[in-house]
């Protein structure tokens, strides 16, 4: 049975396009050898919605959630988030853009091996130099929003496959994103510990008036979409 998560209301209101992709394009290689990523796709999410990109392998969905994050440029059309022109930001604006306004939950974790769960949910505070006191309280409450407040002081190496991807997720909503990104986050987890992380994904979603991008092709998990986009050969396919 899933973990049931309390998530406390955060009163940001639910209602407003936080991403809006308009006629995006992206091929890597040239000519004939040319792989067309993503062809022409267009959609817009809301404040509060969970979104799910589906597709088989090599669909460009990886690629799609990529551009929308500011981690690739598209070869045409553009790209909003939160009110930020993603296609015409420069560096520093994109990595203002990823360390406030977006946050990354990856397949791998991504976590330091090195540092403990709460020093890892942590890192983007320190990037932003939030105060010692106020990251400290910060990091307790992700902590504990996850499910995790007894494993502060663990390190990935003690943790499950799940515990580590929870410690992920806490890390990504350390600055309060208004967008959450998600590519294939339950793709080395069992699939009662992937619906355990998708059932937290959506609860958060929900009560803070986030945004959330997952990519998965998990039937399973694709359920608890409040809307779902297809992806076939890059291009987006009526459902």
């Amino acid at each position: 049975m899933s973990e049931q998560v309390a998530v406390a209301d955060s009163g940001l209101p639910v209602t407003g396009d936080v991403v809006r992709v308009e006629g995006v394009s992206r091929s890597f290689g040239r000519g004939e050898h040319a792989v067309h990523a993503v062809r022409d796709v267009s959609f817009t999410a809301r404040r509060g919605e969970l979104v799910v990109v589906r597709g088989r392998s090599g669909a460009g969905k990886t690629t799609l959630l990529n551009l929308i994050g500011g981690l690739d440029r598209p070869d045409s059309g553009r790209v909003r988030v939160a009110g930020h022109d993603v296609t015409a930001a420069g560096e520093r604006e994109l990595l203002e853009l990823r360390r406030g306004t977006v946050g990354f939950v990856f397949q791998t974790f991504g976590l330091v091996p090195i540092l403990s769960a709460a020093e890892n949910v942590g890192v983007p505070l320190r990037l932003a130099r939030v105060p010692a006191a106020e990251r400290d309280q910060r990091v307790a409450v992700l902590l504990e929003l996850v499910g995790l407040g007894g494993q502060a002081r663990q390190r990935p190496y003690e943790l499950s496959g799940g515990q580590q991807q929870r410690v992920a997720v806490a890390r990504a909503l350390a600055n309060e994103p208004a967008l959450l990104i998600a590519d294939e986050p339950t793709g080395q987890l069992d699939s009662e510990t992937g619906r355990s992380i998708m059932d937290l994904l959506r609860a958060v979603v929900h009560a803070r008036g986030m945004t959330a991008l997952v990519a998965t092709h998990d039937p399973a998990l694709i359920e608890l979409a409040d809307r779902t986009l297809t992806l076939r050969d890059g291009r987006l396919a009526p459902d």
